[in-house]
């Protein structure tokens, strides 16, 4: 997980400890020199500011890099950022399961566990059941519970990035509107006995796609990952950054009309999750005598090789490929993935199938269309990032070392 390219320090008298370690970790400077360089400092006060973030522990020294200069000398110690100074929690949400892991703060994920939680039994029994996970994993690794920097959260709704809290999910009966962060960091302490951490929330396809374009595209400008599985959402990452919209509704995809009468989750007719869902795929089957009570029942159908499953995947996919031509007409986007329950050869066929068919191939040209590279792992690597990219921005890192006394 390395800083986010783009920012420039050179030329800022107040270019503080935290811009230092923001151009290290980005790899734009990695000496000493360098960072003069970028920054115009002065030898001493570059000094003094990477003293903090060695004594903090969040710096650490490598091999000796190129030398500096023409006439030759020593080679110039390169500057690392030292991942192992904490760890972070992360934790994925699906409608009925859920996955947690604990990771580094480069992205490693360390021990890592999943099972039953329904979010239908609401966030009180939820957020517990993470707790309890949490503390699970580090007596698993032998980490204690004070080395946890922070907890990054995927769950299946659209989430005000600003709050934390949920507004108005359709599959999230009960969750409207409610605290979060603060029961989950709750539930962290009352599991650990350490005291209370960050927790972010953000919408799972979001964290997925930001997970995918960090470790496999990081130089795709506009990157879309679509998630088809109970629901149908997109994450988009521009320039690096998840897209959110102005409070957390940007994807949605899924409850776009698509002109058919069928009755969505959400009240109205007519949704693409309605007739191109892994649920709605999940109810066909079992219309047609194949008993398949969700989009994983669906997954399996699909890995057997089960043709009907596999005629049913490729026509929502179909549809949704349809939909995905207007997406892709407005957002230009590098790569299009599909992740998700129904992610596979039929399903993607169909999209395929679609948006080749209505879409400009000025659109197309230069276009990727695949399926997800980390799979069930891309929602907790992406939940990883979100924290550390959070707790180690510039801004935060001199109120972080601060508190720290350093």
């Amino acid at each position: 997980m390395t800083g986010k390219p783009g920012r420039t320090a050179r030329g800022s008298a107040q270019t503080s400890a935290g811009d230092l370690l923001d151009l290290v970790r980005s790899g734009r400077a990695v000496t000493r020199g360098a960072l003069q360089q970028m920054t115009g400092l002065s030898r001493a006060t570059v000094g003094q500011r990477l003293d903090r973030l060695f004594r903090a522990g969040w710096l650490r020294e490598g091999a000796g890099g190129p030398v500096d200069s023409p006439l030759g000398g020593r080679p110039a110690v390169t500057l690392e950022f030292d991942g192992s100074h904490a760890v972070v929690l992360a934790a994925d949400l699906d409608t009925r399961h859920a996955r947690a892991a604990l990771l580094t703060l480069t992205g490693e994920i360390l021990a890592e566990r999943s099972g039953a939680l329904v979010v239908e039994d609401g966030p009180e029994a939820v957020l517990d059941g993470l707790g309890r996970w949490f503390a699970e994993l580090l007596t698993e690794t032998g980490h204690a519970p004070e080395a946890v920097c922070g907890i990054g959260l995927g769950v299946p709704g659209p989430v005000d990035s600003e709050t934390g809290r949920v507004v108005q999910p359709p599959m999230m009966s009960g969750w409207d509107g409610y605290d979060i962060r603060g029961r989950l960091s709750r539930a962290f302490t009352e599991h650990t006995g350490a005291g209370q951490v960050p927790v972010l929330v953000d919408n799972d396809a979001n964290l997925m796609a930001y997970g995918e374009q960090r470790t496999g595209y990081p130089d795709c400008r506009a990157f879309v990952l679509v998630k088809v599985s109970t629901g149908i959402g997109a994450g988009v990452v521009v320039d690096g950054a998840v897209y959110r919209g102005v409070d957390g509704g940007a994807g949605d995809l899924g409850h776009i009309r698509v002109g058919t009468e069928a009755l969505c989750r959400c009240g109205s007719y007519g949704c693409l999750a309605a007739v191109a869902s892994g649920g709605a795929v999940a109810r066909r089957l079992t219309d047609a005598g194949v008993p398949a009570a969700s989009g994983s029942d669906v997954r399996d159908l699909l890995a057997a090789g089960h043709p009907e499953a596999a005629a049913l995947a490729r026509e929502a996919g179909r549809r949704v490929g349809d939909v995905l031509a207007t997406v892709v007409t407005l957002l230009n986007p590098g790569v299009l993935m599909i992740a998700g329950d129904l992610a596979g050869t039929p399903f993607l066929t169909g999209v395929r199938e679609l948006l080749y068919q209505r879409a400009l191939p000025r659109s197309t040209a230069h276009l990727d269309v695949l399926t997800a590279r980390l799979g069930e792992r891309a929602g907790l690597i992406g939940a990883g990032a979100l924290v550390v990219e959070h707790l180690y921005a510039p801004e935060r890192v001199e109120e972080r070392l601060t508190a720290l006394g350093v």
